[in-house]
């Protein structure tokens, strides 16, 4: 018995089944340019808004909103490419549904990318730190907060740098955040001089030093000045072993600037106690060598 083959019914399931290839290929592509058309979109609107100041969204607020556009934008792509192919319409169809999207979540919540998630929506709601700020984190990173997204947050170190941080690992580290609230820092400065050295002209040299920095903020009040309270206090705070430790409280517009005042003035104020005869200590160490000390003791025994 001849079996006849059906050529044309295999034509037409191959062409249907590179139809829908194509298809699927089609809506992908589509997927993509409109993630990235989207994204262009949000970016001149916002900044176009923020500089004629029509709204009120930090940088912090737009970018998550941003990554999270983009993100749904891409499920619901990937949801319709889905749907065209038989085998995953149930699936997609309740990726989509109310009771669909519940057992998803559900799915998800024990998994770090849910939890970056989360973590994510928090520090866009609570801010703890913005797009910009300079944070330092207990672990030691020190940087300025980059981009956050919805899974991670980039930090870029002043060594230019990239630290990419889950958002679940970040929220759980205790941050110092030097552009939350008043940026102006107090900031202390220790100086050492010796036993010898005047205490009063030391004082007088560093308060000259800081004042003139361009960093420097005078935070006296009127009636203050009215008294002529000097603009830097400088106070004994210790008798070391080698030095007397003086420490002077200066205020700068930011952590930035008190970088520049603190690194600039010990040089120059330590070139004012050279001018000045003003010592530096440093530790003097008297070497007894053991062979020499021999040579004392059976001197002393003759």
């Amino acid at each position: 018995m001849v079996e006849i083959v059906d050529w044309q019914g295999i034509w037409a399931t191959v062409m249907g089944s590179l139809g829908r290839i194509i298809l699927i290929v089609i809506i992908l592509a589509a997927t993509v340019v409109v993630a990235r058309i989207t994204k262009r979109l949000l970016h001149r609107y916002f900044h176009k808004a923020k500089k004629a100041k029509l709204v009120r969204v930090d940088e912090t607020t737009y970018a998550f909103l941003k990554h999270f556009i983009t993100g749904v934008i891409y499920v619901v792509g990937i949801g319709v490419a889905l749907y065209t192919i038989p085998g995953f319409r149930t699936l997609s169809v309740s990726l989509f549904a109310g009771a669909g999207i519940l057992a998803v979540i559900i799915g998800f919540a024990s998994q770090a990318a849910f939890s970056n998630i989360v973590s994510g929506v928090f520090i866009s709601i609570f801010k703890p730190f913005r797009v910009g700020d300079r944070i330092k984190l207990q672990s030691g990173l020190y940087g300025v907060v980059e981009d956050i997204t919805l899974r991670h947050t980039v930090i870029k170190t002043f060594e230019n740098i990239r630290h990419v941080m889950p958002n679940s690992k970040i929220s759980e580290e205790t941050i110092e955040n030097m552009d939350l609230g008043d940026p102006e820092i107090h900031k202390f400065i220790e100086y050492g001089i010796s036993y010898d050295s005047d205490i009063d002209k030391a004082a007088r040299v560093i308060r000259e030093e800081l004042t003139k920095h361009p960093d420097f903020l005078d935070k006296r009040t009127a009636e203050q000045k009215r008294k002529k309270e000097p603009a830097v206090t400088v106070r004994v705070v210790a008798w070391g072993d080698f030095s007397i430790q003086l420490r002077a409280a200066v205020w700068t517009k930011d952590n930035a600037a008190a970088y520049r005042l603190r690194t600039d003035t010990l040089k120059s104020i330590k070139e004012r106690f050279d001018e000045e005869g003003i010592e530096i200590p440093f530790p003097y160490r008297t070497v007894v060598m053991k062979k020499d000390r021999k040579k004392s003791s059976r001197r002393k025994r003759i």
